[in-house]
């Protein structure tokens, strides 16, 4: 199996012969940011079998990013999504595109893998309003490896039992702002949930890719510092855990449990 992060949580996770992409976001800004590090990720990024949608904030549910995706594409989104969303029923008459809306424990069969929806403690909703009725979800791509792909989460007492046995996790470590708010991960606490989650491998991402428009004096070190913080915090809780702390566009091939 195969990780490429593309920036931001956009990553595409091949395995089996499935092409699975998670929270795609393919613009140079949008609202009140800028994308800083990397290019945009080319055309080929949209291609996927399955794209999966951990919650409703437009910086991982981006409707122009999702307008690139193939005609027929299978979208996989939290239950209530389309009716939180409007743009999401457009996308479908106009594109075509399969939406499949899940909750916490729903699977969806994609050729050889298994999609598995897993809990997240996230504010789900659609900003700047919405119903507070979406729930944020993380997924687990099973295949020949087991890849956990959180979204954005904080830590929560049934981790490890909600996600279960992962080989691959895929955790958020930053964001896109010099403060990260409530429920979400910075390089710490991410490390811990390697200590709770126990996979063999692990790749930081949202983090390093967008920041707002005119404040790029203000604590810049939350833009440039987590990636290798997560690294130094997991070499100290979880030092049996191969970290790849990959560049842009850049992917791994993480070793699965035999």
């Amino acid at each position: 199996m195969e990780v490429t992060w593309w920036g931001h949580a956009t990553c595409t996770i091949e395995d089996s012969g499935v092409r699975v992409l998670t929270d795609p976001l393919f613009a140079r800004r949008f609202a009140h940011l800028r994308r800083r590090r990397g290019e945009v990720p080319p055309p080929e990024a949209a291609v996927a079998d399955a794209v999966l949608i951990s919650h409703l904030h437009s910086d991982h549910l981006h409707l122009p990013s999702l307008a690139r995706l193939a005609p027929g594409s299978l979208l996989i989104v939290p239950r209530g999504a389309v009716g939180a969303v409007p743009g999401l029923r457009l996308l479908r008459r106009a594109r075509g595109l399969r939406i499949s809306e899940v909750s916490a424990g729903d699977t969806v069969r994609v050729g050889e893998v298994l999609v598995r929806a897993v809990p997240a403690l996230h504010d789900g909703r659609r900003l700047p309003v919405g119903p507070h009725r979406v729930p944020a979800l993380g997924y687990v791509v099973e295949g020949e490896a087991r890849t956990y792909f959180a979204g954005d989460t904080g830590l929560f007492d049934t981790m490890a039992d909600a996600v279960g046995q992962v080989d691959v996790a895929l955790l958020p470590v930053g964001g896109w702002g010099p403060n990260l708010g409530h429920h979400h991960l910075d390089a710490a606490r991410a490390a811990q949930a390697l200590t709770l989650l126990g996979p063999r491998s692990a790749v930081p991402v949202h983090y390093g890719t967008y920041w707002p428009i005119g404040m790029d004096g203000v604590r810049p070190h939350e833009f440039h510092a987590p990636g290798d913080e997560f690294v130094r915090q997991a070499s100290l809780v979880a030092p049996e855990v191969a970290v790849h702390r990959l560049g842009h566009g850049e992917h791994v091939r993480p070793e699965a449990r035999r």
